[in-house]
């Protein structure tokens, strides 16, 4: 092997032009090819039509494998002098790598169930994957595993919409979902409509609308026009109450629902108006009455219903809770520190306006949230130094759990859509196996009546052409037995609920 290994530089300087040296062959091997080791032997290895070719001692590195290990042998063509796997290629080309450098690597571009399948058959465990693909294996594994539990959900939902003979249960699941009738998508339009409009109307009804009749001042157009206002208010607010009844009416457990955010948003969205028709014209409960329609801006809140954005923010929320507990600790822990320090280095300028630690805290909430907006001034050098250093952490410290919460919003918006179109793909499939039933089912009834007309004929005594004669009944008696089976499938499936139908009638 030194002989060998002192000639490489030559055979490498003769593979790009060096003509004199490549006239002189190189030494022959150390070991005669008689006395080779069989560990040595090339194995040649088809996996469907693609071959490979590695030394035995190669993959025999790794003995709990199936080419490590003794199994390999009933994979062995003997015309061909080479071991056959009808398995994937382009995968085998990475298994054929981890024996050879022992190290597995995760290829983004193919399938993951048919990657696990491979390694599975191949006996490899995807606990060995290198560093550098595990975590995007793992990112992978958990979106399959999540994308299987949402396809089996749906499933059972599928299979339990035939028992919705309850009219609350049938009202529960169009609010749920619009779009599985044409009465619940035209009240969800409906709401989502007088929504927009309340919203509008709550900000129309402050635009000053002219001057106040003998008084210093504007008049808003929610005085000018209080009527029309009013009565627009009430239009929404009889929507709103007709929705909220609806929804605690057909809510399979009312007290849930009533403890629910959604269902308290609805109460205080439309409690102001029913409290304002109580109230008398006294000033002191008009003011409480002013500051009561406040509570009207939670209308918008009601669009979460209405809108997928909304919904998936409230998740992402929701799912950052513990991110967003650490952002608001680091930072009342920097206001709290920080509003010390600047207290005890401006207490002794004259006319400061950091009369105490609480008072610091309004410079150091607006500070460390960059926006500055100048009325508390640091005067002393110390003041400014801490000053600066407050904005500084500021940044860093709302920097910091940002990237968790962006990578979850986009999780889980990814996740919505994948589920949103695997619900359009399905929706497709049911489509064309209905029109592949009906298909079917008009050439079965076709052929079943060219095949009467053709045994009336025979018996008849009519002659039938040679075509005619040739045609096989076995397709025919083939679509008969299938028609058969889906009506006792479909009897199996739908009888249960025939008897409760019957036993709730």
């Amino acid at each position: 092997m030194a002989s060998v290994a002192a000639w490489l530089p030559f055979a490498r300087a003769a593979a790009i032009g060096w003509v004199p040296i490549a006239t002189h062959p190189l030494p022959p091997p150390p070991v005669p090819k008689d006395r080779r080791r069989i560990d040595d032997e090339k194995l040649l290895i088809n996996v469907s039509g693609r071959r490979f070719e590695t030394w035995r001692n190669t993959v025999e590195k790794y003995p709990d494998t199936l080419l490590g290990s003794n199994e390999r042998e009933f994979f062995y063509d003997e015309d061909c002098k080479e071991y056959f796997f009808d398995r994937d290629p382009d995968i085998f080309r990475h298994i054929l790598n981890y024996y050879r450098t022992g190290k597995l690597h995760y290829p983004k571009h193919e399938c993951l169930t048919s990657y696990d399948e491979e390694l599975a058959f191949f006996g490899i465990l995807p606990d060995v994957i290198g560093d550098c693909c595990y975590e995007d294996y793992r990112d992978r594994k958990r979106e399959n595993a999540e994308r299987l539990m949402d396809d089996k959900l749906s499933e059972n939902g599928d299979q339990n919409l035939p028992q919705l003979t309850n009219i609350r249960q049938k009202m529960w699941r169009a609010f749920g979902n619009p779009h599985t009738s044409t009465a619940a998508l035209v009240f969800y339009y409906v709401t989502g409509f007088f929504i927009a409009v309340s919203v509008m109307a709550n900000v129309v009804e402050t635009v000053p609308c002219g001057h106040r009749p003998g008084r210093v001042g504007t008049l808003p157009c929610g005085e000018r026009y209080k009527i029309v206002f009013f009565c627009l208010d009430t239009a929404c607010v009889m929507i709103f109450t007709t929705e909220y009844l609806l929804r605690l009416f057909a809510a399979p457990d009312r007290c849930k629902f009533m403890r629910s955010v959604m269902s308290i948003i609805d109460v205080v969205a439309i409690l102001p108006y029913y409290i304002g028709l109580g109230i008398t014209d006294n000033d002191d409960v008009s003011g409480a009455f002013v500051t009561l329609r406040v509570f009207r801006v939670f209308r918008i809140f009601k669009f979460s219903r209405h809108s997928q954005g909304l919904r998936i923010l409230g998740y992402t929320l929701k799912s950052c809770a513990s991110e967003l507990g650490f952002l608001v600790f680091s930072l009342a822990m920097a206001i709290i520190i920080f509003a010390t320090v600047m207290f005890y280095a401006e207490k002794n300028v004259d006319g400061t306006n950091f009369t105490s630690i609480p008072a610091a805290f309004w410079y150091t909430i607006v500070t460390m949230t960059t926006l500055g907006y100048g009325d508390m001034v640091p005067e002393t050098i110390a003041g400014k130094i801490v000053g600066g250093v407050c904005s500084l952490s500021g940044v860093l410290v709302i920097a910091l759990p940002v990237p968790v919460i962006v990578s979850n919003f986009s999780r889980i918006y990814h996740q919505n859509q994948r589920a949103d179109k695997r619900k359009a793909q399905r929706k497709a499939r049911l489509a064309r196996i209905r029109i592949a039933k009906a298909s079917s089912g008009a050439a079965f009834v076709s052929k079943k009546k060219a095949a009467e007309a053709r045994m009336a004929a025979q018996e008849s005594g009519l002659e039938l052409d040679e075509n005619y004669r040739e045609e096989d009944i076995f397709e025919l008696q083939h679509h008969h037995l299938l028609r058969c089976l889906e009506k006792t499938t479909v009897f199996k499936v739908y009888s249960p609920v025939i008897d409760m139908q019957h036993f709730t009638s």
